[in-house]
C-alpha cells in the first residue's frame, strides 16, 4: 500500500528555518533606516558644487577669524603707512614705485596709493569685519523672522493682522535708499557733526537698521508656510491630546520650518555682505581707516585708472565669496528638497 500523496490544493507548511527574508535594496546595512537630515547630507556630499563652495566659505571664515594671527605671523598691520614711513616705496605722484602696485616679498599684494598701507593685512581685517557684521545681521533677522512669522502664523487673528501690516509697511520701504538716507540721520542723534563717529556706534547703526528692515521677507515665508501647517492632521492631533502652545510650536512645527529657514540664511548673509559693503562705498557706513570691503572698494576706485591692482584684490575676494555662498545655498536647497531641479 502506498502512502497517500498530498493534496495539490492544501497549502505548504513554511519553516522559520526554509525561508529567508532578503532585506529591502532601500534599507541601509544595519537594518537602521536614514533619517531627513542623513538623506540630505548624503544628497549634499554627491553635489560637488555644493561641497567646493562650502569648502570656499569656510576658507573665507576661518581668514576672518584667524586675521590677527596672520598678520602677526605676516609681520605687518593693516594701519601702518608704510608708504609714508618707508622712503622708496611710493613715488612722486603717490603711487608704488614697484610694478603691479607694489607687489613684493615683502607686500604680498602691494601698498596702496598715496598712504602706502600693506594690502593684504588690510584685506584680511576688511574681510573679518565685514564678515562678522554681516554674520550677526543675518543671525538677527532670521531670529526675528521666525518668531514673527511663527506668531502671525500660528494664533492668527488680530495678531496676525497687525505683523502682517508691519510686514507690508517694511516692505514698502526702499530700503537702499532709506539706509543712504537715515543712517546719518541716526549718528546725528549720537554725536555732533564736528565730532568722529566711533566705530562702534557706527556698528551698531548697521546692525540695528539692517535687521529692522531685513526680517520681513522671511517673517512673510514662515507666516504662509505656518498657516498652511497649522491645519494639518498631526497639529490637531496635538491640540486634542492637550500639548501646550509652545510645545506644539517646537515640537510640530519648527521641526517642519527648518529647510525654508536655513535656505533664507544661505541667500540672506551674501545680501548682507553686499549690502553692508554698498553702504561704506557710499560713505554712510564704516570709514576709513577701518578695513572694510567696501572701504577697500571705495579708496580704490579713485585710482583704478592708474594702478587696478588695489581694486583687483578686494573685488575679486567679494565676488568668489558671494558667488561660493549663492551656490551653497542652491545645493543646500537640493539636498533639503531634492524635488527642486535647478
Amino acid at each position: 500500500m502506498t502512502p497517500p500523496t498530498p493534496s495539490a490544493a492544501a497549502p505548504l507548511e513554511v519553516t522559520d528555518e526554509t525561508v529567508e527574508t532578503s532585506p529591502s535594496p532601500s534599507t541601509p546595512k544595519g537594518g537602521e533606516s536614514r533619517s531627513p537630515g542623513q538623506l540630505a547630507w548624503r544628497r549634499f556630499k554627491r553635489d560637488r558644487t555644493g561641497v567646493i563652495s562650502a569648502c570656499v566659505v569656510i576658507f573665507f571664515f576661518v581668514i576672518a577669524l584667524a586675521a590677527p594671527l596672520i598678520a602677526k605671523v605676516y609681520g605687518k598691520d593693516p594701519y601702518t603707512t608704510y608708504g609714508l614711513n618707508t622712503p622708496g616705496l611710493l613715488g612722486d605722484n603717490g603711487f608704488p614705485v614697484a610694478p603691479n602696485g607694489g607687489i613684493s616679498g615683502e607686500f604680498w599684494f602691494g601698498i596702496d596709493p598715496q598712504l602706502g598701507r600693506d594690502v593684504f593685512t588690510f584685506l584680511l581685517y576688511a574681510i573679518r569685519n565685514s564678515l562678522l557684521i554681516s554674520t550677526g545681521i543675518t543671525v538677527l533677522v532670521v531670529v526675528i523672522g521666525v518668531v514673527m512669522g511663527v506668531t502671525a502664523g500660528y494664533l492668527g487673528g488680530k495678531t496676525d493682522w497687525l505683523i502682517g501690516r508691519v510686514i507690508d509697511l517694511l516692505l514698502a520701504f526702499p530700503s537702499q535708499l532709506f539706509f543712504v538716507a537715515f543712517t546719518p540721520v541716526v549718528l546725528a542723534l549720537f554725536v555732533s557733526p564736528d565730532e568722529n563717529t566711533p566705530v562702534w556706534l557706527t556698528v551698531v547703526c548697521l546692525i540695528g537698521l539692517l535687521t529692522l528692515f531685513g526680517w520681513a521677507s522671511i517673517g512673510r515665508l514662515l507666516r504662509g508656510q505656518v498657516l498652511a501647517l497649522r491645519e494639518r492632521e498631526f497639529v490637531e492631533a496635538a491640540k486634542v491630546t492637550g500639548a501646550s502652545p509652545a510645545r506644539i510650536i517646537f515640537k510640530e512645527l519648527l521641526p517642519n520650518l527648518w529647510t525654508p529657514i536655513l535656505i533664507q540664511a544661505t541667500l540672506t548673509l551674501p545680501l548682507m555682505v553686499t549690502t553692508e559693503a554698498g553702504l561704506a562705498f557710499l560713505g554712510v557706513g564704516l570709514q576709513d581707516p577701518t578695513p572694510d570691503w567696501g572701504v577697500m572698494i571705495g579708496y580704490a576706485a579713485k585710482f583704478y585708472q592708474d594702478d587696478i591692482t588695489f581694486l583687483l584684490f578686494p573685488g575679486l575676494a567679494m565676488v568668489i565669496f558671494v558667488l561660493a555662498f549663492n551656490l551653497l545655498g542652491d545645493s543646500v536647497r537640493d539636498a533639503l528638497d531634492p524635488k527642486t531641479k535647478r
